[in-house]
């Protein structure tokens, strides 16, 4: 999100395309997105690729400009984390349960929120069956965003459905976008 402040980052979280997730509730002091999708592969490699972050996120939606900046290691204490020129960093996202192949919960604010008082849990939950892996993506949020976040909530759905249809093309197809 190489831009000059808030607005222009709020601007191109507004334009993000993709396929919308369901935005279950959203009120002044929070919202819950959420997603659920089929990808054919089995759980192991969904939860593999989730930590290969740098290699499916949209590098659109990033500080950097670049993707391969991002580092995720699924283990508690860990962090979703970006670096930026000049020793610069950005730290998104900190791990906090983990159940190898299963679930995941990760806290804080992304992108524009992190200027704001909101916090969230991001919990992905993966579900096995025949080879195939239903993964149900969560964003809770609440806190404190001027104007309120639920002015927040569509555009966040729209970054985070985008996401997670880059990484089942990058699990099925090794390539973030089909």
């Amino acid at each position: 999100m190489r831009m000059s402040g808030l607005a222009g980052a709020l601007a191109m979280l507004a334009l993000a395309g993709g396929a919308r997730a369901d935005v279950v509730e959203a009120t002044p002091n929070g919202f819950q997105v959420k997603e659920t999708t089929d990808i054919a592969a089995p759980a192991a490699k969904v939860w593999t690729a989730l930590g290969q972050f740098g290699a499916w996120w949209n590098p659109k939606h990033s500080w950097s400009g670049d993707a391969k900046n991002f580092q995720l290691e699924l283990k508690p204490g860990a962090c979703l984390c970006e670096t930026l020129p000049n020793g610069g960093g950005v730290h998104h996202l900190s791990v906090v349960f983990v159940a190898p192949g299963k679930s995941a919960v990760l806290e804080g604010a992304l992108g524009p929120l992190m200027y704001s008082g909101a916090e969230g849990r991001l919990v992905w939950t993966l579900a096995e069956k025949d080879g195939r892996t239903t993964l149900t993506q969560v964003y809770y949020v609440g806190g404190y965003y001027p104007g309120g976040l639920d002015k927040l909530a569509s555009a966040v759905d729209g970054v985070l459905a985008e996401q997670l249809g880059r990484l089942k093309a990058y699990v099925e197809t090794g390539k973030p976008s089909a």
